[in-house]
């Protein structure tokens, strides 16, 4: 069996930044649904959990006017203070940057709101400075859908890679046979997939019918 480790993403090889996931910034998403993209936002922040996969958390002029990471994220990572900025692209943010580069890590997948700002610029940055870039489209959201189109676009035309958060967490996954995050991943999939997580818990309550 060929090793695919080179073209999909693997846990040992993976950084992950939440960027600016604030009250101000998702009053400000237009054309998506809010509470889907703070739905996936956690769910991927909850499998960085599971698979040990460093995730760098950053907010925005937090104090003065976009607000707290909302308590979804942070509940996952009670421990962790977000790293607070003032500059738009958190990649010139020299905190941020050094927490990003501390992982070692080349596989960098981003989320962040507003799509054409907050994602769009670290991504195009880091992508520059040699690191292989994923955007996560689901957890992304502008400040009108053709703003969160057009920077998907733009960084899908530079090289960096569009994936989705369940995507990044059943990549990480590979296998049901791997019992070391196998009940993680399960309830990961039922509090935050949907109706295939009312399926997953179905399927488990029908099995245990005598």
């Amino acid at each position: 069996m060929r090793n695919y480790k080179n073209c999909l993403l693997a846990p040992e090889d993976s950084v992950v930044a939440l960027i600016d996931y604030q009250p101000q910034m998702i009053f400000g998403i237009q054309g998506a649904v809010r509470e889907q993209i703070i739905n996936g936002a956690t769910g991927l922040a909850k499998a960085c959990q599971t698979f040990g996969v460093p995730c760098v958390l950053t907010t925005v002029t937090a104090r003065t006017f976009a607000g707290d990471l909302i308590s979804q994220i942070q509940n996952v990572f009670p421990e962790f203070m977000p790293i607070d900025r003032t500059n738009i692209n958190a990649w010139e943010d020299s905190n941020f940057h050094k927490a990003v580069i501390g992982t070692a890590r080349k596989k960098l997948i981003i989320g962040g709101l507003w799509t054409e700002a907050c994602a769009l610029f670290p991504a195009l940055c880091a992508l520059s400075d040699g690191y292989e870039v994923y955007v996560v489209t689901d957890i992304c959201g502008g400040s009108s859908k053709q703003a969160h189109q057009t920077a998907i676009e733009r960084m899908s035309q530079a090289g960096v890679i569009p994936v989705t958060w369940q995507e990044v967490m059943l990549e990480w996954q590979r296998d049901w046979n791997n019992k070391d995050t196998y009940n993680q991943v399960m309830s990961i999939v039922k509090e935050h997939s949907g109706a295939y997580g009312v399926g997953v818990e179905y399927t488990e309550t029908a099995a245990h019918v005598s």
